[in-house]
């Protein structure tokens, strides 16, 4: 990755205003780099939010409009590494830990890794519910020459093609594309650019692949156990936070030298039940940071006894800033190339609430996996494409005894089910979990199982819209050329190397943006490379001999 120049004339950190649209892990982290590393005083920081929540995407929770207490939901489930992950131990080095404060987020995550070790044995399952030697990926030369040739092209070369233009029908029934598209939810109509990123990025994952071992989590749920400690910190600090503010628009200003300034944003905040429209025009010394774009824009929910719906016409805001801002600038984004086809990029994830363990015992028997010991369980050969996760319990923090949870999605949500005879995106809770009861071949606990669980579903429009085939252009960068007192943030702008789909994207492009803006002399992590280090190296090639 580049090193972003420095800035000539960063603003005071004593006297600048900061204006955060959008209260996700990218804003937040914005939020407390400011205070830690630039020193800004926290009531000079503002982070306006249109909903209720922090954490945007980066969600977990009470399940909304549940039929019973205690019922539980994720909308996506997220991977950490050590190596990888590094901007975001950065940060979390410094944020208590929910439930101890002399104890950092990075701390406890290192002691709850040390006692709860990852190492999958049920990685995928055939049709039959035999467990397939996954160590095995079955890769010929030909998808090996196939790999090192997108490896070796320039991203300028590979352009705006689809990963299915690099590989042949064969390579799609791989053991390791099964795995590699289920752990970072990769379609073979993705993007050609964002896959070899993938396979530089995690190369250290090629040789445990098949049982995840490099996986790193946290105690609970990356809300409880990341969003709400560092929510809390940022309030105790003494930031502004807003809810039921939303930004509809903003106004730049370009100087006679090129340079370019954000001056004004349009806010909308819900007063009384009433939007009221106010212009709030930037300061000399403020800055803005705007967060682009949305994975769970427009997600629906859905129960026992009912469907989500599936929204194609953006009826939440999640792009309309994006929309409005792309027209001030060509180097601001194309946000259509993203959200312009939801068929592409939709899927559909569930959480079961169990109101007790004889469905987890059973998967423990079956898969030789305590809980929070296994990764994706994924049966590769079911309609649906579904794949579930059993994490340690509690999985949310106040989860009762007695409750349990376990989270999965489903791939191919238009295609019919193998046992429930329709698609996943038109079955209801019961029916989901009635198909995968039958994958797991548990059928004597069937009735048991519907009887004493819950299951919330939810539907997602873009949950891999960031993954679209891009040109050059489509995601601005996170500092536009002449950028003196704005940023961009989020899963759809251009961090060069990084991939997308990580909570650390989020957090890097946060401190890039901070760091720019303020003068903040501190290094920023490199981007881990493993193909720099030989053992590494060896490791993968080892793996795809196999």
């Amino acid at each position: 990755m580049k090193k972003h120049t420095k800035n000539p004339s960063p603003a005071n950190p004593q006297t600048a205003q900061l204006w955060i649209v959008g209260g996700g892990i990218a804003g937040m982290s914005v939020a407390a780099f400011a205070i830690r590393d630039g020193k800004v005083p926290a009531s000079h920081i503002h982070i306006l939010e249109e909903t209720g929540m922090p954490g945007g995407s980066l969600d977990g929770g009470a399940a909304p409009n549940a039929p019973a207490p205690q019922t539980w939901v994720t909308r996506g489930g997220r991977m950490l590494t050590d190596e990888t992950y590094l901007c975001l131990w950065d940060l979390f080095e410094s944020i208590p830990s929910l439930e101890d404060p002399t104890v950092s987020v990075r701390e406890e995550c290192r002691q709850f890794n040390a006692r709860v070790h990852t190492h999958a044995q049920a990685r995928l399952i055939d049709a039959q519910h035999i467990i397939a030697d996954a160590e095995k990926l079955g890769l010929s030369m030909g998808h090996r020459v196939q790999m090192l040739r997108l490896l070796a092209l320039t991203e300028a070369h590979i352009g705006s093609r689809r990963i299915d233009e690099f590989f042949d029908e064969a390579f799609f029934q791989t053991h390791f594309w099964r795995m590699w598209r289920t752990t970072f939810a990769f379609q073979k109509w993705h993007s050609a650019i964002e896959l070899r990123r993938y396979f530089l990025r995690f190369v250290q994952e090629f040789s445990r692949i098949h049982t995840l071992a490099g996986v790193k989590r946290t105690k609970y749920n990356q809300y409880d156990s990341m969003v709400v400690p560092l929510q809390r910190w940022l309030i105790e600090q003494g930031v502004d936070v807003r809810f039921g503010h939303r930004v509809t628009d903003a106004t730049f200003a370009t100087q006679s030298d090129g340079t370019r300034r954000a001056t004004a944003l349009q806010v909308q905040a819900v007063q009384g039940g009433v939007a009221v429209d106010t212009t709030l025009d930037l300061g000399a010394d403020d800055l803005a940071f705007f967060t682009l774009g949305s994975i769970t824009s427009d997600a629906r929910y859905g129960g026992n006894d009912d469907v989500p719906a599936l929204v194609r016409g953006r009826e939440d805001h999640g792009w309309t800033l994006w929309e409005k801002i792309a027209q001030k600038a060509p180097d601001f984004g194309r946000p259509a190339a993203f959200c312009g086809n939801v068929d592409e990029h939709k899927w559909e994830s569930f959480t079961l609430t169990m109101r007790d363990d004889r469905l987890l015992q059973r998967i423990t028997e079956y898969s030789g996996n305590q809980p929070g010991t296994g990764a994706l369980m994924t049966w590769y050969e079911s309609g649906w494409h579904l794949s579930v996760v059993v994490p340690h319990q509690p999985h949310f923090y106040g989860q009762a005894d007695g409750t349990y949870t376990l989270w999965g999605y489903g791939f191919q949500v238009d295609n019919e089910g193998d046992y429930v005879r329709k698609p996943m995106s038109q079955a209801t809770g019961r029916e989901i979990l009635t198909e995968l009861i039958h994958q797991m071949g548990f059928d004597d606990l069937l009735d048991h199982v519907l009887a004493t669980t819950d299951v919330t579903t939810v539907m997602m429009p873009y949950a891999s819209a960031l993954f679209a085939c891009r040109a050059p252009g489509d995601r601005p960068l996170v500092l536009p050329e002449g950028s003196q007192n704005f940023a961009f943030l989020g899963q759809f702008v251009e961090m060069e190397d990084d991939v997308v789909f990580t909570v650390e994207y989020s957090v890097r492009c946060a401190m890039v943006a901070t760091y720019h803006l303020l003068g903040i002399e501190r290094e920023i992590p490199a981007i881990y490379n493993g193909m720099l280090d030989p053992k590494v190296g060896l490791h993968a090639l080892e793996a795809a001999f196999r």
